[in-house]
C-alpha cells in the first residue's frame, strides 16, 4: 500500500515537482537526439537545454540554501546528456534540494551574493521559486513536444498529480 500523499503545501510542491519532472522525462525518452536538440523560438530553445537548465537551477539554489557558493552550471549535466543521465541527475538534485529546503524554517533569511550583487531570500521563497521556475519551463517543454508531433502530452499539473495521488478514504 502506498503512503498517503502529503498535505503540507511545501511537501506537495516538492512531491509534485519530482513527479512532474519524471513525467516529462518519460515523454522525452523515446525522442531522438535531433528531436531533443531541435531549435524552437521559445525558452532556452531545445528540450535538452531546458531540462538541463531546470536541473542546474535546482542544484544552484541548493547551494544557496546550504549557504555554500552556488553552482548553476554543475558538471552533472555537461555536454549532451541522455534522458537517463538527466533523470539520474534530477534524482540526485531533488534529494539534495529536498534536504536543503527542510534544513531550517521557511522564514529563515539567506543572504547570497551573485556576480557582485547581494540578495536576501527566505528559505520558503526559494522553495516556491525553484518549483514554479521549473513548472514554467516544463510548460515550454510541453509546447516543444506538441510542435514535434508528440500526441500524448505528459501529465504536468498539480490537479493531475492530485488525481494520481488521492488521499485515503476517511472512515
Amino acid at each position: 500500500m502506498n503512503p498517503p500523499p502529503p498535505t503540507d503545501p511545501h511537501a506537495v510542491l516538492l512531491d509534485f515537482e519530482d513527479w512532474a519532472t519524471h513525467r516529462m522525462f518519460d515523454a522525452c525518452d523515446p525522442l531522438t537526439d535531433p528531436q531533443l536538440d531541435h531549435e524552437f523560438e521559445m525558452g532556452l530553445g531545445t528540450l535538452r537545454r531546458t531540462l538541463v537548465h531546470n536541473i542546474n537551477a535546482m542544484v544552484g539554489w541548493t547551494g544557496v540554501l546550504n549557504t555554500t557558493p552556488p553552482d548553476f552550471t554543475p558538471e552533472i549535466t555537461e555536454g549532451d546528456p541522455t534522458i537517463d543521465r538527466m533523470r539520474d541527475a534530477h534524482v540526485e538534485a531533488m534529494t539534495t534540494f529536498r534536504d536543503a529546503v527542510s534544513a531550517g524554517p521557511f522564514s529563515e533569511v539567506l543572504s547570497p551574493e551573485r556576480k557582485g550583487t547581494a540578495y536576501r531570500f527566505t528559505r520558503g521563497g526559494i522553495l516556491v521559486h525553484v518549483t514554479t521556475h521549473s513548472m514554467h519551463h516544463r510548460a515550454q517543454c510541453l509546447n516543444m513536444l506538441r510542435h514535434l508531433g508528440v500526441e500524448t502530452q505528459p501529465e504536468s499539473s498539480v490537479f493531475q498529480w492530485m488525481v494520481a495521488h488521492p488521499p485515503a478514504e476517511s472512515d
